[in-house]
């Protein structure tokens, strides 16, 4: 049909043309999949689209699919960012979603934790057991450099660096950076990769550092169901994810006067902005601190 290879062909421009990751890729098709599955039932064709069938579109997301103003505006760029790359091929072409104003979304602040959250969390996970020792490798990675998860998982041994301390990562976009590690990664990684991988690997091959106990690239939902099991054993009651290490991480560095910019190559962060929720963060905290100095009258 004639909207499913135009899909397509959006795809491939989105993959090779724009350079985005898989994970971005999915997520526009996902969206734009919601969108035509709702002008099947309402025998609307995708290319003869008007601006009232997607304001519909997203008024049905709202209200009956109870979507949030954020779910909403992730929909709409994606069929905004489609409709646009069909104007650029057919210039007589007009993009129906052009003039639609983006939901307000309010902007929450990402959670993290205190450096003493971060100790007790890590105080908790033991060396001395293999797959320990392999969690504890990988979330110090996620805290001290601030990966990202999906980084994480997909490091390989060529990526290391021991002799500079820097780990090669290839960000979103496809986008390369070289992060320092600390002394307590490196610590934590040589004695890792010597001892707890090798047992994990037994006569196995494979070229990624984290694996799995069948030998193959530990993925991302195991390591967030590991991250919740040593949660448990501390007290913090913070909903806690691989990605709080990674903004804990961003959060200390201008607590600790980092300035944005290296926070923002340290992150791999394409935008400045992006970078700026920190600031936010530190200064809350900062703000709480003075409230509980401050002498009660």
């Amino acid at each position: 049909m004639k909207e499913v290879r135009a899909i397509n062909r959006f795809k491939k421009f989105l993959q090779v043309e724009k350079g985005l990751s898989l994970n971005s890729v999915s997520s526009y098709t996902y969206d734009l999949k919601k969108f035509t599955d709702y002008l099947v039932e309402k025998n609307k064709d995708i290319m003869e689209v008007t601006q009232d069938d997607v304001r519909q579109f997203l008024k049905f997301e709202r209200t009956k699919k109870k979507n949030s103003s954020k779910t909403l505006a992730r929909s709409l760029a994606a069929i905004r960012q489609f409709y646009n790359f069909l104007s650029d091929i057919d210039k007589e072409f007009t993009n129906p979603a052009s003039k639609i104003e983006s939901p307000h979304i309010e902007k929450t602040l990402p959670d993290f934790l205190a450096i003493s959250e971060v100790s007790k969390l890590f105080d908790s996970i033991s060396e001395e057991d293999v797959y320990e020792l392999r969690d504890k490798t990988l979330f110090e990675l996620l805290y001290s450099s601030g990966l990202r998860i999906s980084e994480a998982v997909e490091l390989e041994g060529k990526d290391m660096d021991f002799k500079n301390s820097l780990i090669h990562v290839i960000g979103k976009g496809d986008k390369e950076r070289s992060v320092p590690i600390n002394d307590e990664a490196k610590r934590l990684l040589v004695r890792y990769l010597n001892e707890s991988r090798k047992k994990i690997l037994g006569k196995r091959e494979s070229e990624y550092i984290f694996i799995s106990k069948k030998g193959s690239k530990l993925n991302r939902k195991s390591v967030w169901r590991l991250l919740k099991s040593y949660v448990l054993r501390t007290e913090i009651e913070k909903n806690i994810t691989p990605h709080t290490l990674r903004h804990s991480f961003a959060t200390h560095l201008i607590e600790t006067g980092a300035d944005l910019r290296s926070v923002q190559e340290l992150l791999g962060h394409m935008d400045i902005t992006t970078t700026q929720v920190y600031t936010h963060l530190a200064k809350e905290k900062l703000e709480k601190i003075h409230i509980d100095l401050m002498p009660k009258g």
